[in-house]
């Protein structure tokens, strides 16, 4: 028997010696990892469900007495839930857990515009500095250990009693991650040199772990839609670098798409960031970052796409 089978077995018999911290999560793929560490302990609590958008949301008076009342809130960082600063505040001395500064944490910069070169695509600079650029962080699956680490940190010094048992839940995400890494990257290889264009720029961090050719964006963010002039120009870009897939996103309607693609030989998926039809719970990261993968596959791969049609 492993020593995590030990744990939680250990878990049903002995007495409880106190409640599990009470413990928020901003979105569903931090809320998976928090849920993964707390496994046998206790469960987080979800503050975004299904598919909303961290970066436009307005808190309900419950959902603001829920975070004030939490040992914990996990979040990714002011860049991403740009909602959270007075709830957060109002919080006194109580952990507030900004993920996107975890230790490891690699940062990308945003990119500029909604059409990329391919030296931007693939750019391989890091920007270091908290607070600043994309904030996506957690496509990348060794960021996800990263804040993995942090998590686990946290949980153990307000609940030492549970500290092993956290650490070792930790462990085993960690060898999970790194799985899920080497799995996604055989499966993507074969698309890796195909360009495509994305909905809105989110996935530069999944993009740059996997070797993707991601060549631009539809819209310039989630909540800024393009002008006619946005749409010609991507569309010219599509035509000279011979793209034949576009991403929508299951938050936002799919009508910019639609135009996009209006006479152009393109294929459509679906990139979801969030995963937001996914069950939340231990597993939902990695379903989400299979899905999307498998998403880019099954559209970027010209084989399949042929045979399908046939």
């Amino acid at each position: 028997m492993s020593f995590r089978s030990f744990l939680l077995l250990f878990s049903l018999f002995s007495p409880v010696l106190q409640a599990a911290p009470s413990v928020v999560a901003t979105i569903a793929p931090v809320h998976s990892l928090v849920s993964g560490v707390m496994e046998g302990v206790g469960e987080p609590s979800l503050l975004l469900k299904g598919f909303v958008s961290p970066h436009a949301y307005s808190l309900r008076p419950s959902e603001a007495r829920r975070l004030e009342q939490a040992d914990v809130v996990y979040w990714i960082g002011p860049n991403l839930e740009t909602f959270l600063g007075k709830a957060l505040h109002n919080r006194g001395n109580r952990q507030n857990v900004t993920l996107a500064e975890a230790p490891g944490v690699v940062h990308l910069p945003s990119r500029a515009g909604g059409v990329w070169a391919d030296e931007h695509a693939h750019e391989s600079h890091a920007d270091h500095e908290h607070g600043v650029g994309d904030p996506h962080v957690w496509l990348d699956p060794r960021n996800a250990a990263a804040m993995v680490e942090k998590i686990v940190e946290i949980l153990a010094a307000i609940d030492p009693q549970q500290a092993a048992r956290y650490r070792e839940n930790g462990r085993w995400l960690q060898s999970r991650l790194s799985q899920l890494e080497s799995e996604l990257s055989t499966l993507l290889a074969p698309v890796r040199d195909r360009p495509y264009i994305v909905f809105h720029d989110a996935y530069r961090y999944f993009e740059q772990r996997f070797g993707l050719a991601s060549a631009g964006a539809v819209s310039l963010g989630p909540e800024r839609m393009p002008s006619a002039r946005r749409i010609q120009e991507l569309r010219k870009h599509i035509e000279a670098i011979g793209a034949q897939c576009v991403f929508r996103e299951p938050q936002f309607e799919s009508r910019l798409v639609d135009i996009l693609r209006e006479d152009l030989a393109m294929r459509v998926g679906v990139l979801d960031p969030l995963g937001g039809g996914l069950p939340p719970g231990p597993d939902q990261y990695f379903e989400l970052l299979r899905g999307n993968a498998h998403s880019l596959r099954d559209c970027l791969d010209q084989t399949q796409a042929g045979a399908a049609k046939r």
